[in-house]
């Protein structure tokens, strides 16, 4: 029997269970005490957080992973976004990955205004002194290292926070920071 888990992934935390390199980061199994063999089905980097689906089942962690799936971001970029820059992102962006340029495919963006109401986040951010922010929902199905926060700043627009709000149809909805539930199935109708 397969186990699966959604989790808000709080800022810090890398989005495995072994850690090779010699720094000591924090784990995804300090927060919960996970089934044997499970891991995370793609990952947030160390400054990002958010919904994180874990499972012990390789065909649902390869199905969520693929472009069949869309990954939902809420991402908070420095200074007034404009509808150029929104355009541009919707058609696709030159980012970096692994060292050659990569042509991101089409993806759905828009401003969010008002801006989302989420936890206060534990990394430290610039306030409105600084300039102003704006808050974007980006919907990919993809996922290259970093893509989102590379993506916003190709168009001028640096990242300051990054939450992955939903995956296919599961949201983050009530999860608190940390918060880890397990679930019969992460593939509606399964």
């Amino acid at each position: 029997m397969h186990h699966h888990y959604i989790l808000y992934k709080p800022c810090g935390f890398v989005s495995q269970f072994v850690y090779p390199h010699k720094r000591k980061k924090r784990l995804l199994g300090e927060l919960y005490s996970f089934s044997e063999n499970t891991m995370a089905i793609g990952r947030l980097d160390v400054k990002s957080e958010g919904l994180l689906l874990l499972t012990t089942d390789g065909q649902v962690s390869e199905y969520i992973r693929s472009r069949k799936v869309e990954k939902e971001y809420y991402v908070q970029v420095d200074g007034i976004v404009d509808e150029m820059a929104i355009q541009q992102l919707k058609t696709g962006v030159i980012i970096g990955n692994q060292g050659q340029k990569y042509q991101t495919k089409p993806c759905k963006a828009f401003r969010l205004n008002p801006p989302p109401v989420l936890p206060k986040s534990t990394l430290k951010i610039r306030d409105d002194r600084h300039g102003p922010t704006s808050w974007l929902s980006i919907i990919v199905t993809e996922g290259k290292f970093r893509q989102v926060r590379k993506m916003t700043a190709a168009v001028g627009f640096p990242t300051l926070r990054l939450v992955r709000v939903r995956i296919g149809n599961i949201e983050l909805d009530d999860l608190k920071v940390g918060e880890v539930r397990e679930v019969d199935s992460l593939i509606e109708g399964s």
